[in-house]
């Protein structure tokens, strides 16, 4: 069976994908809409093995800021296989570990990093979610948890805990309690049905009068865990205003507050952290994707004064991936090097500019928003003059089928899988982006015409 990144027969390629299709899990995802083979990868493009070219706008979920085999990480990767030096090393000290430590400490910002310490974890974001719980439950000596609706935070029972979206949560009655959902601000679908800055501050009224109210059946909670731009969700921003409110509450009411910067960290929104944009300083945050340079890595970063938990009260056997540890740290300075959160911001702009250009002409395109590249598209049906539509999960569906026919990789998320999910490298150029759009366009053209003929 090849499955080499020479080119295959189709026999071969088919053959090959009904193998894996037959011996994987039901439980799989990306290889439903994406079943090609794939077989190389550069910055923003990947091609199958057999030789068909796709523009990547998904990049790993965006955990490859710089793009597939960006060079400088490969010279550091390769140089590094060639040295000798461990492969994996638990949680001792090396010079992998040192050289990282070093870059992390300077990318962060340095109001938080001045007063933080690091915790490796497992190699995922929900392996680091899950050491926050257990680090502020240890340090609070509470139990109860604020999150918010349309959150993610990964798919460990703890972690899936804190998920709005009920799909995966509804055939688990087990899962750990003591979780409270607060609603997150939307200026378009806004829960409270007013939007812009008079839903914010219900929002926020509500979660303060929760906290002040000795009826409110809410305990103390040991943290308030958000992502500032909701990334599953479906795209949506906190603005910075709203960050900076919250942030108030939770110091007021002596509450950490912890950004999950999984998805939205090290560049993608426009600044290096996404929370950076409200200039706040949380108690933690939570890191891994894009951290790891492509590599599997994540690590929870908080305020020394939380450092309360006992030798091995989180481990894990591969938190010392080295490989991750080195390209991690030759992203970092790429990033930092070449100012690359200001040409998200750029690019994401010019995106999202390209995406309205191209609503204009579709109105199954409805809301369009977001923050640097990191940018959600609503597709809609039954559009009228000041309503937001209704969201067509089916449609979308069809629409992200129809761009991978047409050499484009997107994804869709968001309240009923009807927001087209935008997550580019952030290498990728204007000229990639307009080559996109223009098969983008192409795909929602064919699938609507195919639509019409078959009503």
């Amino acid at each position: 069976m090849k499955t080499t990144g020479t080119p295959a027969g189709k026999a071969t390629h088919d053959n090959g994908i009904r193998f894996i299709a037959q011996r994987e899990s039901n439980a799989r995802t990306y290889a439903r809409t994406f079943d090609r083979m794939m077989a190389r990868g550069s910055l923003s493009r990947v091609w199958d093995v057999e030789g068909r070219e796709y523009i990547d706008l998904l990049a790993c979920a965006g955990a490859l800021p710089l793009g597939h085999n960006h060079p400088q990480v490969m010279e550091q990767v390769q140089s590094f296989l060639q040295s000798g030096h461990i492969l994996q090393g638990l949680d001792i000290a090396t010079p992998a570990k040192l050289e990282f430590l070093e870059q992390l400490f300077q990318t962060l910002p340095a109001s938080f990093a001045d007063e933080a310490r690091i915790q490796f974890c497992g190699p995922t974001g929900s392996d680091a979610v899950e050491a926050a719980l257990k680090l502020f439950r240890i340090a609070t000596g509470r139990q109860s948890v604020i999150a918010f609706h349309g959150g993610y935070h990964g798919m460990t029972s703890g972690s899936l805990a804190l998920m709005g979206n009920l799909g995966p949560k509804n055939p688990l009655p087990g899962l750990p309690g003591h979780t409270h959902f607060f609603p997150y601000p939307s200026d378009r679908r806004c829960p409270f049905g007013v939007g812009g800055t008079q839903g914010e501050d219900l929002s926020l009224q509500y979660l303060d009068n929760v906290l002040r109210d000795p009826e409110s059946g809410i305990t103390q909670p040991a943290l308030v865990i958000l992502e500032a731009v909701q990334g599953e969700g479906g795209c949506i921003p906190a603005s910075p205003r709203w960050l900076r409110k919250l942030r108030e509450i939770t110091h007021r009411h002596g509450i950490p507050l912890v950004i999950d910067e999984v998805q939205t960290g090290f560049g993608r929104t426009g600044t290096m952290f996404a929370y950076e944009a409200a200039n706040i300083v949380p108690d933690a945050v939570v890191l891994s994707k894009a951290l790891g340079g492509g590599f599997p890595l994540a690590v929870l970063a908080y305020h020394r004064r939380y450092d309360q938990w006992l030798p091995g009260a989180h481990a894990g056997t591969f938190r010392g991936n080295q490989i991750g540890l080195v390209a991690g740290a030759a992203t970092m300075q790429i990033l930092r090097d070449q100012d690359l959160p200001q040409r998200a911001a750029s690019r994401g702009a010019y995106l999202q500019r390209k995406l309205r250009e191209l609503a204009e002409d579709l109105p199954c395109i409805g809301d369009i928003r977001g923050r640097g590249l990191m940018v959600g598209a609503e597709v809609i049906s039954a559009p009228e003059a000041g309503t937001p539509g209704v969201l067509d999960g089916a449609l979308a569906k069809a629409i992200k089928r129809e761009c991978f026919l047409q050499g484009v990789i997107l994804e869709t998320g968001g309240r009923h899988g009807a927001v087209m999910r935008f997550l580019p490298a952030l290498t990728i150029t204007e000229p990639e982006i307009d080559e996109a759009m223009g098969r983008i366009r192409n795909a929602i053209e064919r699938r609507l015409e195919r639509d019409a003929l078959t009503a």
